[in-house]
Protein backbone atom coordinates (compact mmCIF):
# COMPACT_ATOMS: atom_id res chain seq x y z
CA UNK A 1 0.00 0.00 0.00
CA UNK A 2 1.17 3.48 -0.79
CA UNK A 3 0.51 4.65 2.74
CA UNK A 4 2.97 2.06 4.04
CA UNK A 5 5.67 3.39 1.72
CA UNK A 6 4.97 6.85 3.13
CA UNK A 7 5.21 5.59 6.70
CA UNK A 8 8.47 3.73 6.22
CA UNK A 9 10.19 6.53 4.30
CA UNK A 10 13.16 8.20 5.97
CA UNK A 11 12.27 10.89 8.53
CA UNK A 12 12.09 14.41 7.16
CA UNK A 13 14.81 16.78 8.21
CA UNK A 14 14.68 20.09 10.01
CA UNK A 15 11.37 21.26 11.41
CA UNK A 16 9.20 19.23 8.99
CA UNK A 17 7.29 16.14 10.12
CA UNK A 18 6.16 13.16 8.12
CA UNK A 19 2.39 13.19 7.91
CA UNK A 20 -0.36 10.71 7.06
CA UNK A 21 -4.12 11.13 6.94
CA UNK A 22 -6.51 8.21 7.41
CA UNK A 23 -10.26 8.58 6.84
CA UNK A 24 -12.96 6.29 8.20
CA UNK A 25 -16.38 6.03 6.55
CA UNK A 26 -19.16 3.93 8.01
CA UNK A 27 -21.96 3.64 10.54
CA UNK A 28 -22.33 3.83 14.32
CA UNK A 29 -19.53 1.36 15.04
CA UNK A 30 -17.10 3.52 13.08
CA UNK A 31 -18.46 6.67 14.73
CA UNK A 32 -17.84 5.32 18.21
CA UNK A 33 -21.31 4.43 19.53
CA UNK A 34 -21.69 2.00 22.40
CA UNK A 35 -24.53 1.56 24.91
CA UNK A 36 -28.09 2.54 23.97
CA UNK A 37 -30.87 4.18 25.94
CA UNK A 38 -34.48 5.15 25.34
CA UNK A 39 -35.44 8.65 24.21
CA UNK A 40 -39.15 9.34 24.29
CA UNK A 41 -41.75 6.68 23.56
CA UNK A 42 -40.12 4.94 20.59
CA UNK A 43 -36.74 6.63 20.28
CA UNK A 44 -33.24 5.30 20.94
CA UNK A 45 -29.97 7.15 21.33
CA UNK A 46 -26.45 5.91 21.98
CA UNK A 47 -23.54 6.65 24.26
CA UNK A 48 -20.91 8.33 22.09
CA UNK A 49 -17.33 7.60 23.12
CA UNK A 50 -15.27 8.85 20.21
CA UNK A 51 -11.90 8.33 21.88
CA UNK A 52 -12.73 4.62 22.27
CA UNK A 53 -13.54 4.12 18.57
CA UNK A 54 -11.12 2.15 16.41
CA UNK A 55 -10.36 5.30 14.40
CA UNK A 56 -8.87 7.04 17.41
CA UNK A 57 -7.41 3.84 18.86
CA UNK A 58 -5.60 3.55 15.54
CA UNK A 59 -4.18 7.04 15.92
CA UNK A 60 -3.10 6.39 19.52
CA UNK A 61 -1.19 3.26 18.57
CA UNK A 62 0.39 4.95 15.55
CA UNK A 63 1.45 7.84 17.81
CA UNK A 64 3.09 5.30 20.09
CA UNK A 65 4.92 3.63 17.19
CA UNK A 66 5.87 6.86 15.39
CA UNK A 67 5.97 9.76 17.87
CA UNK A 68 7.62 12.04 15.32
CA UNK A 69 4.96 11.51 12.65
CA UNK A 70 1.78 13.57 12.35
CA UNK A 71 -1.18 11.17 12.23
CA UNK A 72 -4.43 12.80 11.13
CA UNK A 73 -7.75 10.99 11.47
CA UNK A 74 -11.04 11.85 9.77
CA UNK A 75 -13.88 9.95 11.43
CA UNK A 76 -16.87 10.19 9.08
CA UNK A 77 -18.88 7.43 10.74
CA UNK A 78 -22.56 8.28 11.29
CA UNK A 79 -24.95 6.28 13.44
CA UNK A 80 -27.68 4.67 11.35
CA UNK A 81 -25.82 5.22 8.08
CA UNK A 82 -25.84 2.79 5.15
CA UNK A 83 -23.99 2.52 1.87
CA UNK A 84 -26.66 4.43 -0.05
CA UNK A 85 -25.91 7.53 1.99
CA UNK A 86 -22.21 6.71 1.98
CA UNK A 87 -22.14 7.03 -1.79
CA UNK A 88 -23.94 10.36 -1.52
CA UNK A 89 -21.52 11.86 0.98
CA UNK A 90 -18.15 10.30 0.17
CA UNK A 91 -17.16 13.23 -2.01
CA UNK A 92 -17.65 15.93 0.58
CA UNK A 93 -16.78 13.92 3.68
CA UNK A 94 -13.77 12.01 2.31
CA UNK A 95 -12.54 12.70 -1.21
CA UNK A 96 -12.33 16.48 -0.89
CA UNK A 97 -10.01 15.98 2.08
CA UNK A 98 -7.66 13.76 0.02
CA UNK A 99 -6.58 11.26 2.70
CA UNK A 100 -3.84 8.69 2.16
CA UNK A 101 -6.14 5.84 3.21
CA UNK A 102 -9.89 5.23 3.44
CA UNK A 103 -11.20 2.57 5.82
CA UNK A 104 -14.67 1.64 4.56
CA UNK A 105 -16.97 -0.32 6.86
CA UNK A 106 -20.71 -0.87 6.31
CA UNK A 107 -23.23 -3.67 6.61
CA UNK A 108 -24.95 -3.64 10.00
CA UNK A 109 -27.68 -1.30 8.77
CA UNK A 110 -27.76 -2.32 5.11
CA UNK A 111 -28.46 -5.96 5.99
CA UNK A 112 -31.97 -5.09 7.16
CA UNK A 113 -32.79 -4.70 3.48
CA UNK A 114 -32.76 -8.49 3.29
CA UNK A 115 -31.41 -10.61 0.47
CA UNK A 116 -32.95 -8.29 -2.12
CA UNK A 117 -30.58 -5.53 -1.00
CA UNK A 118 -27.31 -7.46 -1.34
CA UNK A 119 -26.70 -6.50 -4.97
CA UNK A 120 -27.28 -2.82 -4.27
CA UNK A 121 -24.97 -2.98 -1.26
CA UNK A 122 -22.21 -4.53 -3.37
CA UNK A 123 -22.68 -1.89 -6.08
CA UNK A 124 -22.42 0.88 -3.49
CA UNK A 125 -19.25 -0.58 -2.00
CA UNK A 126 -17.74 -0.87 -5.48
CA UNK A 127 -18.70 2.72 -6.28
CA UNK A 128 -17.08 4.12 -3.14
CA UNK A 129 -13.90 2.11 -3.61
CA UNK A 130 -13.67 3.12 -7.27
CA UNK A 131 -14.10 6.80 -6.48
CA UNK A 132 -11.37 6.68 -3.83
CA UNK A 133 -8.96 4.68 -5.98
CA UNK A 134 -9.43 7.13 -8.87
CA UNK A 135 -8.18 9.84 -6.51
CA UNK A 136 -5.11 7.75 -5.63
CA UNK A 137 -6.40 6.87 -2.15
CA UNK A 138 -5.65 3.45 -0.66
CA UNK A 139 -8.79 1.64 0.52
CA UNK A 140 -9.33 -1.02 3.18
CA UNK A 141 -12.77 -2.66 3.22
CA UNK A 142 -13.38 -3.74 6.81
CA UNK A 143 -16.04 -6.34 7.59
CA UNK A 144 -17.80 -5.82 10.89
CA UNK A 145 -18.89 -7.71 13.97
CA UNK A 146 -22.00 -9.86 14.27
CA UNK A 147 -25.22 -8.77 15.93
CA UNK A 148 -26.79 -10.36 18.98
CA UNK A 149 -27.65 -14.04 18.74
CA UNK A 150 -30.02 -13.97 21.72
CA UNK A 151 -32.03 -11.47 23.76
CA UNK A 152 -29.88 -10.51 26.73
CA UNK A 153 -31.62 -10.69 30.12
CA UNK A 154 -30.03 -7.31 30.81
CA UNK A 155 -32.45 -5.75 28.31
CA UNK A 156 -35.66 -5.18 30.23
CA UNK A 157 -37.26 -2.33 28.27
CA UNK A 158 -40.01 -3.78 26.02
CA UNK A 159 -39.11 -1.62 23.02
CA UNK A 160 -35.42 -2.53 23.22
CA UNK A 161 -36.31 -6.20 23.67
CA UNK A 162 -38.29 -6.04 20.43
CA UNK A 163 -35.25 -4.56 18.70
CA UNK A 164 -33.09 -7.32 20.15
CA UNK A 165 -35.50 -9.97 18.86
CA UNK A 166 -35.43 -8.45 15.38
CA UNK A 167 -31.65 -8.11 15.33
CA UNK A 168 -31.21 -11.68 16.51
CA UNK A 169 -33.52 -12.99 13.79
CA UNK A 170 -31.53 -11.19 11.08
CA UNK A 171 -28.24 -12.43 12.51
CA UNK A 172 -29.40 -16.04 12.63
CA UNK A 173 -30.71 -15.85 9.05
CA UNK A 174 -27.13 -15.60 7.77
CA UNK A 175 -27.91 -12.58 5.63
CA UNK A 176 -25.26 -10.37 7.29
CA UNK A 177 -22.55 -12.80 6.22
CA UNK A 178 -23.92 -12.72 2.68
CA UNK A 179 -23.67 -8.93 2.65
CA UNK A 180 -20.06 -9.04 3.78
CA UNK A 181 -19.18 -11.72 1.20
CA UNK A 182 -20.68 -9.58 -1.56
CA UNK A 183 -18.92 -6.51 -0.23
CA UNK A 184 -15.57 -8.28 -0.16
CA UNK A 185 -15.92 -9.38 -3.78
CA UNK A 186 -16.97 -5.89 -4.87
CA UNK A 187 -14.19 -4.16 -2.95
CA UNK A 188 -11.48 -6.52 -4.20
CA UNK A 189 -12.80 -6.12 -7.74
CA UNK A 190 -12.08 -2.40 -7.54
CA UNK A 191 -8.63 -2.85 -6.01
CA UNK A 192 -9.31 -2.47 -2.28
CA UNK A 193 -7.52 -4.45 0.41
CA UNK A 194 -9.91 -6.49 2.55
CA UNK A 195 -9.66 -6.82 6.32
CA UNK A 196 -12.18 -9.59 6.99
CA UNK A 197 -12.98 -9.78 10.71
CA UNK A 198 -16.51 -11.16 10.50
CA UNK A 199 -15.25 -14.79 10.35
CA UNK A 200 -13.71 -14.28 13.81
CA UNK A 201 -17.22 -13.69 15.15
CA UNK A 202 -18.57 -16.68 13.25
CA UNK A 203 -15.92 -18.86 14.89
CA UNK A 204 -16.84 -17.47 18.30
CA UNK A 205 -20.50 -18.30 17.70
CA UNK A 206 -19.85 -21.93 16.76
CA UNK A 207 -17.41 -22.36 19.65
CA UNK A 208 -20.13 -21.60 22.21
CA UNK A 209 -19.01 -18.05 23.00
CA UNK A 210 -21.85 -15.81 24.11
CA UNK A 211 -21.13 -13.10 21.54
CA UNK A 212 -24.11 -11.04 22.71
CA UNK A 213 -22.09 -10.21 25.83
CA UNK A 214 -19.33 -8.85 23.57
CA UNK A 215 -21.73 -6.16 22.37
CA UNK A 216 -21.87 -3.06 24.57
CA UNK A 217 -25.53 -2.43 23.72
CA UNK A 218 -26.38 -6.16 23.48
CA UNK A 219 -27.51 -5.46 19.91
CA UNK A 220 -24.77 -4.52 17.44
CA UNK A 221 -22.12 -2.24 18.98
CA UNK A 222 -19.00 -4.13 20.04
CA UNK A 223 -17.39 -3.48 23.41
CA UNK A 224 -14.61 -0.92 23.65
CA UNK A 225 -11.88 -3.54 23.95
CA UNK A 226 -12.76 -4.84 20.49
CA UNK A 227 -11.97 -1.46 18.96
CA UNK A 228 -8.37 -1.84 20.15
CA UNK A 229 -8.20 -5.18 18.34
CA UNK A 230 -9.57 -3.61 15.14
CA UNK A 231 -7.00 -0.81 15.33
CA UNK A 232 -4.16 -3.33 15.66
CA UNK A 233 -5.48 -5.40 12.75
CA UNK A 234 -5.71 -2.26 10.61
CA UNK A 235 -2.06 -1.45 11.31
CA UNK A 236 -1.07 -5.04 10.49
CA UNK A 237 -3.02 -4.77 7.23
CA UNK A 238 -1.25 -1.53 6.30
CA UNK A 239 2.06 -3.23 7.03
CA UNK A 240 1.11 -6.19 4.87
CA UNK A 241 1.24 -8.65 7.75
Amino acid sequence: MKIYEKIKAAPLGGLTKKEITVAFLGDSVTQGCFEVYRVGENGVDTVHDYDASFAYRFRSIMNLLYPDMQVNVINAGISGDGTENGVARIGKDILEKNPDLLVLSYGLNDCFGGKDGIGRYADNIASMVKQAKEKGIDVIYLTQNCMNTQVSPLITDPFLRTLAENFSAVQKSGVLGEYFAAGKAAAEGEGAVVLDLYPVWEKLIVSSCNVTELLSNKLNHPVREYHVYVAIKLIETIFGV
